[in-house]
C-alpha cells in the first residue's frame, strides 16, 4: 500500500506538471516573444525551484491538504483513502490535459478528499470546506480579472504619456519587417508594407514589439527581460503553491522519504510538464486573448504576486484560476477575448469538483 501511495502521488504530480507547468510561461509563447520549447524549459527550471522552496516556505498548505479538517481525523493517516484521493484528482487533472483544458488540481484534490471520504462513510466538515478552500478558490480569479484588467489601464496610460509606442512586425524567416506602427490615440501609419511575401515553407509569424527610449533604454528589450523574468516568478510561485498540496499524500511516508517528498513531487510535475503540455499550452497561449509582451508582464505580475501572498498564507488558492483570471483581464482591457474558448474554460472548472469526487469514490471502492 505503501508502493500504491507513492505511485499515486506521482500520478497527481505528473498530471499537474502537464496542466500547469506552461502556465506561468504562455503569455511568453502566446506573444511571440519565444517560441514553445524555450519557453517550456524556462517554466520548467522555475517550477523546480519553486518545489524545493516549498520544502520550507509552504508548510501550512500541506498540512490543509492532509485531508485534516475535511473528513474524520482517523482517515487522514490511512494509506488507502490517501491513494484513492491520488488517483482520483490524477485521473481528473490526466482527463482535463487530454482534452486541452486548463483546469485547477486543486479543485479535483479537494474533490477527491470530498468523494472518497463520504465512500469512506467519514462525516465531512463543510463549514472547515467554505472557509478554507471554497471562498479562495471563487475569489482569486475574480481578484486577479478586477487587478489586473485595473493595472494594465494604469500601465498603459502611462506608456502614452512617456511615448512609448509598439509596432506590428511581419517576421519571414530570420528577416525582420516593420509593418504598422500604432500610437496610443490608434493612428496607424502603414510603411514598408508594399511587396511582402513568403514562399512555401518558409516560417512566418507577427508579433507586436515596443519602440522607442527611455532615458537612454531600449524599451523593446527591457521589457522583453521583465517578460522572462516574471514568468519565471509565476512558475515559482505555482512549484511554491502546488507542490505541498501533493507532497501532502505522502506525508504518511514520512518516515520512508525523509522529507524528500516535495522534491520527488517536484521532479514528477517537471516531467509532466516537458513530456505533456502542448496541448493545454495552446489553449493558454492563443486561444484565450491575443497579447503583446507588455500585456503578458502584467498578466504575470498580477498572477505571481497574488500566487505567492496565497502560499505564503496558507491560503489554497488555484494558480489555474489567477492565471486565467489575468489573461481574461487583458482580453477585456484589449477586447480580444475569446469568448467561446473561455466559456469552455469556465465549464472544465465547474465540472472539476465534481468529477474528482466522482473518481476519488470509485477509487476508495476498487481498493483492496
Amino acid at each position: 500500500m505503501s508502493a500504491l501511495l507513492l505511485l499515486a502521488a506521482l500520478l497527481l504530480a505528473y498530471s499537474n506538471g502537464a496542466n500547469d507547468n506552461f502556465k506561468g510561461v504562455a503569455t511568453l509563447f502566446g506573444s511571440g516573444t519565444t517560441n514553445y520549447r524555450r519557453a517550456l524549459t524556462w517554466a520548467t527550471v522555475t517550477t523546480f525551484l519553486g518545489s524545493l522552496a516549498a520544502v520550507v516556505l509552504a508548510q501550512q498548505l500541506m498540512k490543509n491538504f492532509s485531508g485534516r479538517g475535511l473528513v474524520s481525523n482517523d482517515l487522514v493517516g490511512d494509506p488507502r483513502f490517501l491513494v484513492a484521493v491520488g488517483l482520483g484528482s490524477g485521473g481528473a487533472v490526466l482527463l482535463a490535459t487530454r482534452l486541452g483544458l486548463p483546469i485547477s488540481t486543486t479543485h479535483s484534490l479537494v474533490g477527491a478528499l470530498l468523494g472518497t471520504g463520504w465512500a469512506a462513510g467519514s462525516v465531512l466538515h463543510w463549514d472547515q470546506l467554505g472557509k478554507a478552500f471554497v471562498l479562495p478558490l471563487l475569489l482569486s480569479p475574480v481578484v486577479s480579472i478586477v487587478v489586473t484588467l485595473a493595472s494594465y489601464l494604469v500601465l498603459r496610460t502611462m506608456r502614452c504619456g512617456l511615448g512609448i509606442n509598439h509596432e506590428t512586425c511581419f517576421c519571414v524567416g530570420t528577416e525582420t519587417v516593420g509593418v504598422a506602427s500604432s500610437c496610443c490615440d490608434s493612428t496607424v501609419i502603414l510603411r514598408e508594407a508594399a511587396q511582402l511575401s513568403a514562399s512555401i515553407g518558409t516560417t512566418v509569424t507577427c508579433r507586436q514589439r515596443y519602440t522607442g527610449d527611455l532615458v537612454g533604454v531600449n524599451v523593446g528589450q527591457v521589457i522583453d527581460g521583465l517578460h522572462y523574468l516574471s514568468s519565471g516568478v509565476v512558475s515559482f510561485a505555482r512549484g511554491l503553491n502546488d507542490t505541498p498540496k501533493i507532497a501532502a499524500l505522502v506525508l504518511v511516508l514520512s518516515a520512508l522519504l525523509s522529507g524528500a517528498g516535495p522534491l520527488i513531487i517536484g521532479v514528477a510535475m517537471a516531467a509532466g510538464g516537458l513530456i505533456a503540455a502542448r496541448r493545454v499550452a495552446e489553449v493558454l497561449s492563443h486561444r484565450i486573448t491575443t497579447m503583446n509582451p507588455g500585456q503578458g508582464v502584467t498578466a504575470n505580475v498580477m498572477t505571481g504576486t497574488l500566487v505567492i501572498a496565497a502560499s505564503l498564507f496558507g491560503w489554497p488558492v488555484s494558480t489555474t484560476h489567477v492565471s486565467c483570471g489575468a489573461l481574461f483581464g487583458i482580453g477585456l482591457a484589449t477586447r480580444t477575448a475569446q469568448w467561446r474558448m473561455i466559456g469552455t474554460i469556465l465549464l472544465a472548472w465547474i465540472t472539476t469538483l465534481p468529477a474528482g469526487a466522482l473518481l476519488g469514490a470509485l477509487a476508495w471502492s476498487c481498493l483492496p
